[in-house]
């Protein structure tokens, strides 16, 4: 009786967490609740998730991380209110806190980090300093690897050292040091699985070359989520506790608590790469603009492929907080500065704006107004009128304002409608990239006519790769730093029916 009190002491003194904080309103929307008929993240899942993406953030050749380094290239995720600020990762020459630390400064104070690795000492004793309220981290690797023997830079003791200092701060810290790692509710991964095969870029393969099935979907999954189980997930559970003693996380190293936290960490990857394969990269499909204003039609200059679909498999991850039962949108907004340090932040140039999904006000109460979809024949309840899209929330809760001298883009999973058109324009966004499929259609009470006749605007959308095709640039869509589109010479006869699909997860 007394080794089972010992036990559930350890327990309740380990790093491990399954409840988020709850606002007063348990129950309010666009907060913490989980209710409905669909499956959904906390979003606590999706801070972790985000912050795992941000470390596969695709660099440029300023950016290439020195490849014998023990520093692992770390991402994170700035939250405050429940609500994210900042996305960052890491340089070559700072690591994620010190680039959020020098973005935030004394803003950081009461804010929430979520890390995808656990912080070397140089970056917690300066983020504990700012005042923050809790520091979160995925269970694995530290940020100094533990997994490297001897590099030019670091021995495997001094990683070892360093987890003690960042015990010792740790321990003497206001901020709440720990893992914070919920499981998904029941049936969320075969859902995601669902809903990734139906979305609009997978849709759009599958309808434009008939000859590929969407087995391709699920090749692309397999090897993705292999791809991101060697790089998130210790293959050795002997080493991978050995770590989390190393890192002072020694009470989760019994069972059954060692084996829940690896299952829930496997889930987690699972469902990101399960997102991240419904925005497929390659040579075929990619966010492509026409100016159609020109005599000849010509392509305008967006973001590299890489980086494009890297913000909108963000803006897939947050189609997963929706409380709209029928249609899951995300919205994401990013800009490209002027004057950023493009060789200290892991971003280059890039800085995040703002995100949202759709959902009811916030405040309301889940069951206050009607879940009808266009459908239901008595318009007076359903619930278009009700929602707010996902591009009004990325508006409305920017942690930044939009500058009109620098190039801003938003990234949206499906074809903004006409309510959401004049707004993004008016805001100022230079760039708007999405899906196509309902490009100039009416859906009941929604119609997506005017995204089609935007002027001023960038309209990049998912398509095919337009080969041969001649490039112009204009002021509003400037090539990024990172790269741009590149295109090879078509002989005419060449069609892209003959060419395969190309899906790797560069």
């Amino acid at each position: 009786m007394c080794g089972r009190k010992e036990q559930m002491h350890a327990v309740r003194n380990a790093d491990l967490y399954s409840k988020e904080a709850e606002p007063s309103k348990a129950a309010s929307t666009q907060t913490n609740s989980m209710q409905g008929q669909t499956p959904r993240l906390s979003k606590v899942n999706l801070f972790t998730l985000l912050s795992l993406w941000m470390e596969l953030f695709p660099p440029n050749e300023h950016q290439q991380l020195k490849k014998k380094s023990q520093i692992k290239k770390t991402g994170l995720v700035v939250v405050q209110n429940m609500k994210i600020i900042g996305l960052h990762c890491s340089g070559t020459e700072l690591h994620a806190g010190q680039i959020a630390l020098i973005k935030h400064g004394s803003r950081l104070k009461d804010c929430d980090l979520y890390f995808s690795r656990k912080p070397c000492s140089a970056c917690l004793k300066m983020i504990v300093n700012a005042g923050v309220n809790r520091i979160s981290y995925w269970p694995a690797d530290p940020e100094i690897s533990l997994q490297w023997k001897v590099t030019a830079y670091c021995s495997n003791e001094d990683a070892k050292f360093d987890a003690k200092a960042v015990e010792r701060l740790k321990s003497n810290s206001r901020a709440h040091v720990c893992v914070l790692l919920q499981p998904l509710v029941c049936y969320m991964v075969q859902f995601v699985e669902e809903t990734s095969l139906k979305c609009d870029f997978i849709q759009k393969i599958a309808n434009m070359q008939p000859e590929c099935t969407t087995d391709f979907f699920s090749k692309c999954r397999q090897e993705t989520i292999k791809e991101y189980e060697a790089l998130f997930l210790i293959s050795n559970e002997d080493v991978h506790k050995e770590i989390l003693r190393t890192i002072g996380l020694e009470n989760l190293c019994e069972n059954p608590y060692f084996s829940n936290l690896r299952q829930n960490m496997k889930e987690l990857i699972l469902l990101l790469g399960t997102v991240a394969s419904s925005v497929p990269s390659g040579q075929n499909f990619g966010f492509y603009c026409r100016d159609s204003q020109q005599t000849n039609e010509m392509l305008i200059r967006g973001l590299s492929q890489d980086i494009a679909r890297h913000c909108m498999v963000q803006a897939r991850l947050l189609t997963y907080r929706t409380e709209d039962h029928k249609i899951g949108v995300g919205a994401v907004i990013w800009a490209e500065g002027k004057s950023s340090p493009a060789n200290c932040d892991g971003t280059g140039a890039m800085y995040f704006l703002g995100c949202g999904y759709n959902a009811f006000p916030v405040g309301s109460e889940y069951a206050d107004f009607p879940h009808m979809d266009d459908k239901q024949k008595d318009r007076e309840i359903r619930k278009f009128r009700y929602i707010i899209h996902a591009e009004q929330n990325a508006l409305t809760f920017r942690c930044q304002e939009v500058k009109p001298e620098e190039k801003s883009m938003i990234f949206v999973t499906k074809c903004p409608c006409d309510e959401c058109v004049p707004l993004i324009k008016g805001a100022g966004i230079k760039q708007i990239y999405a899906g196509d499929m309902d490009i100039g259609k009416i859906k009941a009470d929604i119609s997506y006519m005017k995204f089609g006749e935007l002027r001023d605007v960038g309209r990049y959308t998912w398509q095919l790769n337009p080969v041969g095709a001649s490039i112009t640039d204009h002021n509003e869509c400037s090539a990024a730093k990172g790269g741009g589109l590149k295109t090879t010479p078509s002989d005419g006869n060449h069609t892209h029916k003959n060419k395969k699909i190309c899906l790797g997860n560069s």
